[in-house]
């Protein structure tokens, strides 16, 4: 039997969208395409591998019962203020002191809570509301809930056998949820919950980033039904959390310059920035209650006073210095008086405690994009943990699968739920490597182990000629000013070499990275550059160099934004310290010219014959799709859509792209049919014919929205491309990175398995088509294979010749010697849908600057959905800018 995978975390129950009926769920829709085969055979060898997935038995007679939980606060007399919802961590500490009352009709370790709606039970539970007491600590009113139990379901598990089997043609969500929680509760309540992770609460010492911040270990789990039945799939994880520390230590850590509480009111910017929003706990009194920071007070703790009530109401209320208070309430005397104190504030109700009170909570997360800017060795040593070698990883899996805070403990036997604790063993083929044509000489293999090539004496298959570029030198007044001609020598010399003629440039403009600070700056220094070019030599400016002092500048986004949808002119921008001469040189700009000239709509590399399974005459295209979404912390911002397409054919290796803003968070990209629509039509235009085969690869969904997918997305790319007799056969491939299966060597200190493998047995679908392919060479780290489903195919692929058609294309990425991890439409997708939340944050920044009004951030906000914002330059739109 071979298996069946589900993303479990797809399939969570919520409030507003309760559990649809099978009926309801399959009716009228159209279904993932069935596997046309049992697997590929193609292979050059079989390895025996290992999968970090651990099988999961089960007792498929037994019953798990889900109950619908609805939590409500209860006024007592004489409250002035009750709360009309439950925040998640009371949610939790309610239902456990229900569960733990002694009351044998609460089991609490029969028993799992998905900390919202929903309960699950492996017996039969009182329903009814119940009423829950709790209390903060010695001091606090006591607080009162009704806890309402109600009947949902009672979920029979021989229906998941039944699936496992083949014999139900429907997932089982709802037994699938409850399993799944069973699974997670052990972790949930002995580790850090982010996500789906689990982390220890304790940090080693050697991982001690500083700065107040440590490398905390962990993993991530899901529950995923697979042909040898149900397997959990568990995987190494690591981030960097801020210390439980007291506060005062914790900014002596954190914020550069802090000595001691004399700097609190020096630094207090600095202050507030480290610590708003973070949660602390008090050591004062007792209590579980956490306070979330607002800020720092305007008055020191000597100063503040605030009006104190009778919780009796028979004296009126009286003003109390803090100072005071803390001593005749705690008995605690204010060691640092004189200065600010935390604000805890709430709906206008003030809670303020000073520092020496305050401990950070433990399991609060730092962003790794922002340690690096913070302190780049503990950003490198956090992502050198990160990327753990396969035998280490290995070994870190099956620790933690055995460790007492893992996925295994009491409830889930109480549900008759095991875990053998063996990795999953899986028979692993590998795909041989494609010849490869190049300019000169004409064919070349690549290498044996790691599949990649170099161009050393060697030519591109079609290489532009540069006549007309100019170059903008960004270093003024740093070293690469002496090595400027040397710099344009040895481009020269290395685009002549691979079959790129250039000639030397009709411009050079000295120039500082202050220009980069504002847009109107840069756009002047482009257009000066481009006229001043235009005098020289007539014609359009194919190019213009960038060479800049530091990477990732926040002014790159104004060169990119400008050249590409105002001026449409190519900029290639590059590094002076890489540039000045070193070993590395020559390398460096072999990567510089390749990425030129695919920019340009040159051809560097090609398979030496045509792709599998289109061997014929009829014009194929590829699509490729990806949604950018803006962080948690941009709710008005769009996601932004890319589509990007083939434009050339045999050689299916120059894209044209297409880029639109839609609403946060959505994952369906709204304009699909337009923009895909928009591409064939440019096709027919470069090639006299529309394309009559499509191969659509989509990026950035998860199993739960292959429905959408399906439904919608692929419905509204037919409504737009059918037209009369035009009806291209299509095939929809979703790729899925975001997984927690690896694949391991049987001994894994022989390193990463080897580009090319694939695995499409055991560990797949029983019957729909997927499979994992692991297509690059993995030097650092573990490998991670790349999920390939399909959904739809009108192009009648088997198993094998789809995955050496990926497997092919792999090496047909236009920016290096090396088969990638992804397939390139889906890869070039993601480098366009990031190119266009570049332009995004240029619009927020040009709206703001235009708008002085108390609006002008959701003025600005209204702004980046301007398409306008995203359409690039006539010149640019067909050609591959964005590599």
């Amino acid at each position: 039997m071979l298996s069946c995978v589900v993303d479990i975390q797809s399939l969570k129950i919520s409030e507003r969208q309760p559990i649809s009926s099978p009926s309801e769920s399959t009716e009228n829709r159209t279904m993932p395409i069935e596997r046309p085969d049992r697997g590929g055979s193609l292979a050059i060898r079989t390895i025996p591998l290992h999968v970090n997935h651990f099988p999961v038995n089960f007792n498929p007679n037994a019953t798990i019962i889900h109950y619908d939980v609805d939590v409500k606060p209860v006024a007592s007399p004489g409250d002035r203020f009750v709360k009309k919802s439950v925040s998640k961590s009371d949610l939790r500490l309610i239902r456990d002191k229900l569960f733990s009352s002694g009351d044998s009709r609460f089991p609490l370790l029969k028993t799992v809570y998905d900390g919202e709606k929903n309960i699950f039970s492996a017996v039969t539970l009182p329903t009814g509301a119940f009423k829950v007491e709790l209390s903060d600590g010695e001091d606090s009113n006591i607080r009162s809930y009704l806890f309402t139990i109600k009947f949902v379901n009672q979920l029979e598990l021989s229906k998941l056998k039944d699936y496992l089997m083949g014999n139900l043609s429907y997932i089982p969500r709802d037994i699938l949820q409850g399993m799944d929680l069973v699974m997670k509760d052990n972790p949930s309540k002995n580790r850090i919950s982010v996500g789906r992770s689990f982390y220890s609460p304790y940090y080693r010492e050697r991982d001690d980033l500083r700065h107040g911040l440590a490398a905390y270990r962990g993993f991530q789990q899901s529950l995923r039904p697979t042909c040898q039945g149900l397997s959990l799939c568990l995987d190494y994880s690591i981030l960097a959390f801020r210390k439980p520390l007291p506060v005062l230590e914790f900014l002596k850590e954190h914020v550069q310059g802090f000595n001691g509480v004399n700097d609190v009111t020096k630094l207090r910017q600095q202050v507030i920035g480290a610590l708003k929003g973070l949660k602390v706990k008090v050591t004062h009194r007792v209590t579980k209650q956490k306070y979330t920071v607002s800020g720092l007070t305007t008055r020191n703790a000597r100063g503040i006073s605030f009006t104190l009530d009778d919780p009796d109401g028979i004296n009126p209320p009286t003003e109390i210095n803090l100072v005071r208070y803390f001593m005749d309430k705690w008995g605690k005397d204010i060691v640092y008086k004189d200065i600010p104190c935390l604000d805890f504030s709430k709906n206008n109700r003030p809670n303020y405690v000073p520092m020496e009170f305050c401990v950070l909570v433990e399991g609060q997360r730092y962003p790794n994009d922002q340690l690096k800017s913070l302190d780049k060795d503990a950003a490198v040593f956090l992502r050198k943990l990160s990327l753990a070698p396969s035998h280490e990883r290995k070994d870190t899996i099956y620790n933690m699968v055995n460790a007492n805070d893992g996925p295994c403990g009491d409830v889930m036997k109480n549900f008759e739920i095991g875990v053998d604790k063996n990795m999953t063993r899986v028979a692993g083929r590998v795909i041989g490597a494609p010849d490869l044509k190049l300019g000169s000489p004409s064919v070349i293999k690549v290498d044996k182990d790691k599949c990649q090539w170099n161009l050393v004496g060697k030519s591109l298959v079609e290489g532009k000629s540069i006549e007309r570029w100019a170059l903008i030198d960004f270093t003024y007044g740093d070293e690469f000013q002496r090595h400027v001609d040397p710099f344009i020598n040895n481009l020269r010399r290395r685009c002549r070499n691979l079959g790129m003629f250039m000639d030397g440039p009709l411009w050079y403009q000295s120039a500082n990275m202050r220009q980069f600070s504002s847009i109107s700056r840069i756009e002047g220094l482009l257009r000066h550059v481009v006229k001043e070019a235009m005098r020289i030599k007539s014609g359009k400016l194919q190019l213009i160099v960038c060479v800049m002092t530091k990477e990732e500048d926040p002014g790159y986004r104004y060169l990119k934004f400008v050249s590409e949808t105002k001026i449409g002119v190519i900029t290639q921008c590059c590094l002076s310290k890489i540039t000045i001469p070193n070993k590395g040189q020559d390398q460096y700009f072999t990567n510089l010219c390749i990425k030129i000239n695919a920019k340009l709509g040159g051809s560097n590399m090609e398979l030496s014959g045509r792709l599998p399974h289109f061997e014929g005459e009829e014009h194929v295209m590829f699509i490729g799709a990806d949604v950018n979404h803006p962080g948690s912390k941009d709710p008005s911002c769009p996601s932004i859509a890319a589509v990007v397409g083939t434009v050339n054919w045999p050689a299916a290796n120059r894209y044209a792209a297409r880029v639109c803003p839609q609403g946060n968070g959505k994952e369906k990209i709204l304009n699909f049919g337009t923009m895909c629509s928009d591409l064939v039509n440019t096709y027919a235009r470069i090639n006299g014919v529309r394309p009559s085969k499509i191969v659509v690869f989509h990026d950035g969904v998860s199993e739960g929205q292959f429905d959408m997918v399906l439904n919608e997305e692929l419905i509204d790319l037919r409504r737009a491309i059918y037209n009369g007799d035009y009806e291209p056969t299509i095939t929809l491939v979703v790729a899925i990175k975001r997984h927690q299966t690896r694949l391991f060597l049987q001994n894994a200190r022989d390193g990463n398995v080897p580009p090319g493998t694939v695995v499409d047995t055991t560990i797949v679908h029983p019957f729909e088509f997927d499979f994992y392919l692991c297509s690059h060479y993995g030097g650092i780290g573990t490998s991670k294979p790349t999920h390939y489903y399909v959904l739809w195919d009108e192009n009648y692929f088997t198993s094998d010749s789809l995955q050496k058609l990926i497997h092919h294309m792999c090496f047909t990425f236009a920016r290096c010697t090396k088969p990638v991890s992804l397939v390139p439409p889906v890869y070039y997708a993601d480098l366009v849908a990031y190119r266009g939340r570049l332009f995004q944050q240029v619009a927020m920044e040009f709206q703001s600057r235009e708008s002085s009004s108390s609006s002008s951030s959701s003025s600005a906000a209204a702004a980046s959905f301007d398409q306008s914002f995203y359409t690039l330059h006539p010149e640019l739109q067909n050609i591959m800018f964005f590599v």
